[in-house]
């Protein structure tokens, strides 16, 4: 098809549209829009992917129209490039965030942080709108995961109450992904990915509180909470103090590691909170070349840990190189398995079992 007769509109598909414009790819990037090549773009349309972002339509769809004619990725403005986001005088104190779910385990290495993304990247392809909160703070993993390395942003609320200096209370801009999934990290609070943070037990609390009300998360459908193994003082910050619908409970098939994983179920059915569903990690190996698949660290443990939890088993993730490379090099937005799509219609069917009232989560 000649270019010229390209039909762009905003319900124009951006992985057809890349597709059959190539061009359009650069423009896109031009407004922040660099997810033509993620596992988001094939489900979302022009319109949806301005939305996420925050930007205005009609500036990209004049952008892509001109590239169309001329061939060449016009000049854009520097104010159609600019997400559209909570100002933070305007900032009423309140965002609405739908659903609160925790990732935990209680034991380290078995891909918590790797199911959040891949729940994350699910949810966003459904046009929701994501967030993610990565609660361990001594050892965070989704920056790398997504490839983000710039600080977060800190702007300071003048109609928030003062600090104890009499100073405007400062607030967290989160980061934004290519595919739109807004994240808070303590490994974003530095220019350095490396370095440590030293922290005791009551100042990690006092993080993660700050992670959720400190921050200018958009109205989201449904924020994600990355947390540490254990459990102890984040497991308890956020099981305790946050208003969290049920946890996601992640295990791999392992004796030891589905001993540790009773405990965390046992802590949630303690303190009263609902356990959404399992998902086993690492759960299976198939040969590319013969296609026999190989149980590499013994049968699979899903199934108990459900009946033990009370919930069903979300999924059962094989062992895959290709993602452990995508997560390995900040591409995991880059996976486009129907693995995905899974998890995120579990999930919701298990959100859906499981109302709260709905209310509205104050932030100050």
């Amino acid at each position: 098809m000649p270019h010229s007769t390209i039909e762009i509109t905003p319900q124009s598909n951006i992985r057809e549209l890349v597709s059959s414009l190539p061009i359009a790819a650069d423009v896109l990037t031009q407004f922040g829009l660099g997810c033509s090549g993620c596992g988001v773009s094939k489900y979302e349309t022009i319109a949806q992917g301005a939305a996420a972002h925050g930007l205005r339509v009609e500036p990209i769809l004049a952008a892509l129209t001109q590239a169309r004619l001329s061939g060449f990725v016009p000049l854009i403005a520097n104010e159609d490039r600019l997400a559209h986001r909570r100002a933070p005088g305007s900032f009423s104190g309140r965002a609405k965030i739908a659903h609160v779910v925790p990732v935990m385990s209680g034991k380290g290495g078995v891909g918590k942080s790797l199911v959040t993304a891949l729940l994350a990247l699910g949810l966003r392809r459904r046009n929701l709108r994501v967030g993610i909160l990565d609660g361990d703070i001594t050892g965070p993993s989704i920056p790398k995961l997504f490839g983000l390395r710039d600080p977060l942003a800190i702007e300071a609320d003048p109609n928030a109450p003062k600090t104890p200096q009499g100073n405007p209370q400062p607030l967290m801009v989160p980061a934004v992904t290519r595919s739109a999934i807004e994240i808070v990290s303590s490994n974003l609070l530095t220019d350095k990915e490396d370095t440590a943070m030293i922290w005791r037990g009551p100042i990690v609390s006092g993080v993660i509180r700050q992670f959720y009300e400190q921050v200018l998360w958009s109205d989201l459908d449904v924020l994600l909470i990355d947390l540490p193994p254990g459990t102890s003082d984040a497991p308890l910050t956020v099981l305790q103090s946050l208003p969290i619908d049920g946890v996601v409970l992640v295990t791999m098939p392992q004796a030891l590691a589905t001993m540790i994983v009773r405990k965390a179920a046992n802590l949630i059915h303690q303190l009263k909170k609902p356990i959404l569903g399992v998902v086993e990690n690492m759960s299976y190996f198939t040969a590319p070349d013969t296609g026999v698949r190989y149980d590499v660290f013994g049968p699979s443990y899903a199934q108990r840990v459900a009946e033990l939890a009370g919930a069903p088993v979300l999924a059962t993730l094989p062992i895959d190189p290709k993602k452990a490379m995508l997560a390995d090099e900040g591409r995991v937005e880059e996976i486009d398995d129907p693995v995905c799509d899974e998890l995120a219609a579990r999930l919701l069917d298990a959100l859906a079992a499981h109302p709260k009232p709905k209310e509205t989560i104050s932030i100050i």
